[in-house]
């Protein structure tokens, strides 16, 4: 399966999003893919609130299964959340249980005048009523198979299919 040009998708959501973005305008990046793509994407769209990064592990709701990871990362909403339009930004939508955990999270630090999700890629699957109001691309992913965003050594983003862990 050819998997679409990262870089190509990143710019077609900037294009996108560019006129959704204003002083109100804050963005946060899911711990890791999410944050990449949100690094990029708030450095071209000139958002003036500094970017924030969350790691959801917390409050996943898989939490007691599956316990914290070797490297849990902090959350940082360096930003008031209170009245801001957050744009929240992950690389992969499957089944939504991602961002109704981020959601949670974000309203601990305020309640948002609104939030729209950014993703890269929507592979579908979804278990909870929950899409992305901008999407690089949707695909169909192999039975069996997990699609996760890359970062290789130079911080070229890339879309690749590897076999799925698990849920």
């Amino acid at each position: 399966m050819k998997l679409p040009d990262t870089d190509k998708l990143c710019d077609q959501l900037v294009r996108a999003l560019k006129p959704h973005v204003g002083p109100k305008t804050g963005m946060v990046g899911l711990y890791t893919g999410g944050a990449w793509l949100a690094e990029r994407l708030h450095s071209e769209l000139r958002i003036e609130k500094p970017l924030g990064l969350m790691d959801i592990a917390f409050y996943r709701d898989d939490y007691a299964a599956r316990g914290l990871k070797h490297d849990p990362k902090r959350t940082k909403i360096p930003f008031d959340v209170n009245g801001a339009e957050v744009l929240l930004v992950d690389d992969v939508l499957y089944t939504g249980r991602t961002v109704r955990a981020a959601m949670n999270e974000l309203f601990d630090y305020g309640r948002p005048a609104g939030i729209a999700l950014v993703v890269l890629a929507d592979r579908g699957g979804r278990q909870l009523p929950i899409c992305a109001q901008h999407c690089g691309v949707r695909l169909e992913v192999p039975a069996g198979m997990r699609l996760a965003l890359k970062r290789d050594a130079a911080g070229r983003l890339a879309l690749s299919l590897e076999p799925s862990r698990g849920a």
